[in-house]
């Protein structure tokens, strides 16, 4: 009798645990979930995944095989194991060098370079197997997670014959993680490195961190802020940093630091830091050959130089240049580079801010190392919700030019406003920039095509904390993977990549796939509705950029004030960089110079970016100015409240938490989108003094009300 009531509750437990939802998931496994196949495709991908062969040995090529054994595992729902010789379905992994098997194939691996790949149905001793091979390790590597993401996303593998290599030499992550952990403009928790307990405690974040990457084909990462602090260079940090660099190594990952230009002074003991100066020129030498003693395959430098404060080489009269080949004489030695960011403006620089960078820079190409990249940001003022591209690309053909996202949303909601920046960063990258007539786009400049630049760069600011989720919501991981397609392939499709995502992510099943892509892609444009319509900008709350702004005049430098970007009087809004006006149109070639000069020819979604408009003309809609302004905030309003009910309807294909999590975030960014709506119409209104077009409803608050909020405590400041 106990024998059959113990069976019966046994029974009783079972039944409940079957009834049950399924463990919630968090979102720390990112998009290598690896979570099972359903039928009918599990049975081929089993039949295809019956055994590793891996002949030789590295700590990469070992990372790659353990990440086939943990992937195969979890989607294939089988354990697949390292095996000695080749089985039908077996995937082979490896080198020519470190690989007989692979070395009697004869593969065409001669143009993947050092980092591509390639994966090929083949057949061994008459055997079907896979064969992942490259000329290098982490090519092996890379091939290895391309393998699993099309197992994720339900490609066909028995007959597959891809090849793949980086467009960009350099696919980097800049952290602007300070030494106390916090992190400015990061809205993810604290920073990822744990300064306090490394070099002793290596956190296993930091390896998932790794896989991470090195899914994406990211290789290298600059581990703090570009407003850095000289102690990063001084040996119980550089300690710290080895730890960190031998975690990333096996993954192909290289680090870098951000210098500080006054270090010479700040810890070296020297009287300046003029990089002419033979003393300066030495310690820096120096410094170098020591980083190298602590990490042997060290980066190099990269700095922010004579922009919001910070030192540089114009403080002894010298000019970037001569700031650049300083350190990049100090690391060349190495094999090292120096990134040299052109994000530069002066409040004693009368000239327009968009036009700084471009001033500054051009009449410098051609006398930077060869060692050197001038990283410039994706437009000509600060990684707003749209800018057009920066003029720089294209004007430098003698220097390199990398390209400089922020995959953090400064402007853009923090982790709490859905915008996928894929859209942004597709935009910019296909803008034609006419320097060699049509079909000079940004993406042939940064990737080397163009111009054949003798090193190619795409960088990004991380929004990479100690969260569960890494970037502090479960969309705004899409933009760090987003990140790494295109820094791997510039002309990569945003829709491809947040299908892939979302795949990755979500799930397969299109009843999810297809409404989460649609949210995806129309999520950035909903942003630059309620916030910068018709080519606004800069229109934020002062320092921590968060919540509307617009009214602000008050700040010590001119081009921090709202005010200076929108210029809205009585008789319109927007500013003239035109030839009436601050003639920033010129830095561009004259093809695009016409069209963004020209009232009549402008892209709308740049309208108020190179024209002064006054509010009763009429806009490409057949409303007045005024009115297309309101309808554009009440538009960017509406499509979140569109996707908030989307996500809704989604509920019972998506776990509980992470759907809840989601869900939660909409509820915010509808309040907020309403609050920039409001706020900014009512002060708009309050210059333009005209009506609401019919049927649109004004502010909820007065003008005051939204003057009178204050956030002094928002992330990221």
């Amino acid at each position: 009798m106990r024998f059959f009531a113990a069976l019966r509750l046994l029974l009783i437990a079972l039944a409940a645990l079957a009834s049950m939802p399924a463990l919630a998931e968090d979102g720390y496994d990112l998009w290598l979930r690896y979570a099972p196949v359903e039928a009918p495709w599990a049975a081929r991908y089993r039949s295809a995944a019956t055994g590793i062969v891996q002949e030789g040995d590295s700590p990469t090529l070992g990372a790659a095989r353990a990440e086939l054994v943990r992937g195969l595992g979890g989607l294939t729902g089988r354990a697949v194991e390292r095996v000695d010789r080749v089985r039908n379905g077996a995937i082979v992994i490896g080198t020519p060098a470190s690989s007989p098997l692979i070395a009697g194939l004869n593969l065409p691996l001669t143009d993947l370079g050092n980092e591509g790949f390639l994966i090929r149905a083949v057949r061994i001793g008459g055997r079907r197997a896979t064969v992942i091979a490259a000329n290098s390790d982490v090519g092996v590597l890379y091939g290895a997670f391309r393998l699993l993401r099309l197992i994720q996303t339900r490609q066909p593998i028995a007959e597959i014959d891809l090849a793949d290599r980086p467009k960009a030499e350099f696919r980097m992550l800049n952290h602007w993680d300070n030494l106390d952990r916090s992190i400015e403009r990061g809205y993810a928790g604290l920073s990822l490195w744990d300064w306090q307990t490394l070099p002793r405690f290596r956190d296993p974040r930091y390896t998932d961190y790794a896989r991470a990457n090195a899914s994406l084909g990211i290789n290298g990462t600059v581990l703090n802020n570009v407003n850095s602090n000289a102690d990063i260079l001084t040996p119980p940090y550089l300690e710290k940093v080895r730890a960190l660099a031998d975690v990333f190594r096996p993954y192909g990952i290289r680090v870098y630091l951000s210098a500080r230009f006054s270090a010479p002074m700040e810890i070296g003991g020297l009287p300046t830091a003029d990089p002419l100066d033979p003393r300066v020129r030495a310690w820096w030498r120096a410094k170098a050959d020591e980083i190298y003693r602590y990490v042997p395959d060290f980066g190099g430098f990269l700095v922010k130089a004579n922009s919001e404060g910070q030192p540089g080489p114009q403080d002894y009269r010298r000019t970037h240049a001569d700031g650049a080949n300083m350190l990049a004489e100090a690391v060349a030695p190495h094999g090292g580079i120096v990134v040299w960011r052109a994000f530069v403006y002066s409040n004693e620089n009368p000239e327009d801010r968009a036009r700084q960078a471009y001033s500054e820079f051009v009449p410098l190409d051609g006398r930077f190392r060869d060692n050197v990249i001038v990283q410039v940001k994706n437009g000509p003022i600060d990684f707003q919700p749209r800018e057009p591209f920066s003029p720089l690309f294209g004007a430098m053909p003698g220097t390199p030019l990398g390209m400089e996202f922020q995959i953090t949303k400064e402007y853009l909601g923090f982790n709490t406003h859905l915008a996928y920046l894929g859209t942004m960063w597709e935009e910019v990258l296909d803008a034609d920039t006419h320097v060699r007539g049509p079909g000079s786009t940004v993406a042939r400049v940064i990737d080397g095509q163009l111009h054949n630049y003798r090193h190619t760069l795409v960088a990004g600011v991380a929004n990479i904390g100690n969260s569960r989720s890494w970037s502090g919501s479960q969309f705004d991981q899409a933009n760090w993977y987003a990140f790494g397609r295109f820094a791997w392939d510039p002309e990569a499709s945003a829709r491809d990549i947040a299908e892939e995502w979302t795949r990755m992510t979500w799930g397969n099943d299109p009843a999810l796939v297809q409404p989460i892509v649609e949210m995806m892609m129309g999520s950035r444009e909903a942003v630059v509705d309620y916030m910068n319509p018709l080519g606004l900008n800069h229109l934020f709350a002062t320092g921590h950029h968060y919540g509307p702004g617009p009214w602000v005049d008050d700040l010590l430098r001119a081009d921090w004030n709202p005010v200076y970007f929108h210029r809205a009087d009585a008789v319109g809004i927007g500013f003239d960089r035109t030839r009436t006006g601050s003639n920033a149109v010129a830095q561009y070639a004259p093809a695009v110079a016409a069209v963004f000069g020209d009232r009549q020819r402008v892209p709308e979604r740049f309208l108020l970016w190179f024209h002064h408009v006054g509010w009763d003309e009429r806009v490409g809609s057949g409303r007045t100015l005024w009115d297309e302004l309101v309808v554009r905030y009440t538009q960017g309003v509406e499509t979140v409240r569109g996707m908030a009910r989307t996500w809704d309807r989604l509920a019972p294909g998506i776990d509980p938490q992470r759907h809840a999590e989601v869900r939660d975030f909409l509820a915010i960014q509808t309040d907020e989108a309403t609050w920039w709506r409001d706020a900014s119409i009512a002060y708009f209104q309050s210059i333009a003094r005209r009506p609401l077009p019919a049927g649109y409803a004004a502010p909820a608050h007065s003008l005051d009300y939204y003057r009178a909020i204050r956030t002094p405590y928002a992330p990221g400041h």
